[in-house]
């Protein structure tokens, strides 16, 4: 009976940053759920979230193509860079990681100092999927190392960003209070005169400027002293003010202070919508059906269980991260939905206030964190099959109960 219940599994994970890709945590729930359940139908999803993999995720999906370039790194550096040009009838889209030419994962931990890196390298990726022929580019904005506004990119695609001296801005945020003059008379062609559309597939309460702007909430994880996040907002602020006065955004009326998701990748969301790309919601841009080809609420529909996953949850969950976004689907199909995550934060039963209906952690007994991530798909394995009994055991009860009465 139980099994009859349970007939069709979804698992729709994010990845674990620093340790599994979503498509290893999609693998690892359905090994640990197969064991519990062997004969079930399970459905395996992995979710791209605009950080790291997700141009993976969409080629594969797609069958499309990875093409592996040398660009400038964050720290200004050459690097080896890679995005997708999708297959099928998404073969004129290009799918890039931020991540990819200057994630965080690219700077050792003693040379994270966000008053120094640069986006050039997201804006030479930009300009290999022009020359690939795309017509579209999708810029997944997450697990960033940046916070110079989107200077750099600009700089890449031809942008002359200068000072008072008419001084090309050098590299890095610490030179965001020193921009004097913005000329878009050399940007490629095709983006001046709007022949391709870039899209930022971005978290929406990302914002430029303010208390909860990009520098007080994501400058110190990229290494940021409190002085430094300080001259990073008013930086911010003055970036803002330079790019209302200058930009060739359609728009005219553009918010670049507070304007959603201006904040995304250290500022690139602003620096970008100057040259008139969109700013959009990343699940919107990312699970698309017309853009990528994913049909999320067919298979939700048909599922009896779906199963999430994220690297850690708490009350940030529900700002815009994979399970929330989950949650928020599957309530349209009243499914009921189970989080695995690598850590539970003491308030992560916020996330039941928005369909998660049970959360549990991969940890099965206290280890650091370096133990959990060099055993996380053992870990995942296990839990998911813990996770599983446990379900089936409920079923169980709730069947004696049905048959007493």
């Amino acid at each position: 009976m139980c099994a009859e219940i349970l007939e069709n599994i979804l698992i729709l994970p994010s990845g674990f940053k620093e340790s599994l890709t979503a498509t290893q945590v999609a693998q690892a729930i359905k090994i640990g759920i197969s064991k519990a359940l062997p004969h079930a139908s399970i459905r395996a999803i992995p979710i791209p979230d605009g950080g790291e993999h997700t141009a993976h995720i969409l080629a594969h999906h797609t069958n499309g193509k990875i093409i592996s370039k040398t660009v400038t790194g964050p720290l200004g550096q050459p690097i080896h860079a890679h995005f997708a040009m999708l297959g099928g009838s998404y073969a004129h889209v290009a799918v890039i990681e931020v991540a990819a030419a200057a994630g965080l994962k690219l700077i050792p931990f003693d040379q994270r100092n966000p008053m120094q890196t640069t986006s050039y390298g997201v804006g030479e990726l930009i300009m290999c999927a022009i020359n690939e022929g795309a017509t579209k580019i999708i810029l997944g904005c997450g697990d960033s190392g940046i916070s110079d506004g989107g200077i750099g990119a600009l700089q890449a695609l031809g942008v002359k960003v200068t000072d008072h001296l008419h001084r090309e801005i050098p590299y890095g945020g610490q030179y965001l209070q020193n921009v004097n003059q913005i000329d878009y008379s050399g940007l490629v062609a095709q983006l001046r005169y709007h022949q391709i559309d870039i899209i930022l597939a971005l978290n929406p309460f990302n914002i430029l400027c303010g208390p909860q702007g990009v520098a007080p909430v994501f400058a110190p994880q990229k290494g940021a002293s409190e002085q430094q996040v300080q001259q990073l907002s008013e930086g911010f602020e003055h970036w803002a003010l330079s790019l209302k006065n200058n930009h060739i955004n359609p728009i005219s009326n553009f918010d670049f202070s507070y304007g959603m998701g201006t904040g995304a990748s250290g500022g690139l969301g602003a620096g970008l919508a100057a040259i008139g790309a969109k700013l959009c919601p990343r699940f919107d841009v990312l699970l698309g059906k017309d853009l990528v080809g994913y049909d999320l609420d067919h298979e939700i529909r048909r599922a009896d269980l779906i199963i999430t996953a994220e690297g850690a949850i708490d009350c940030q969950t529900l700002r815009g991260k994979v399970p929330a976004e989950i949650a928020a689907r599957a309530a349209k199909f009243n499914k009921p939905v189970i989080a695995l995550a690598g850590t539970l934060a003491h308030d992560a039963e916020c996330v039941y206030d928005i369909g998660i209906h049970a959360i549990s952690s991969i940890m099965s007994s206290p280890m650091s964190l370096q133990e959990a991530i060099e055993n996380s798909e053992t870990l995942v394995i296990q839990a998911s099959e813990r996770l599983m009994k446990s379900v089936i055991l409920g079923l169980k009860i709730a069947q004696v109960q049905k048959l007493a009465v």
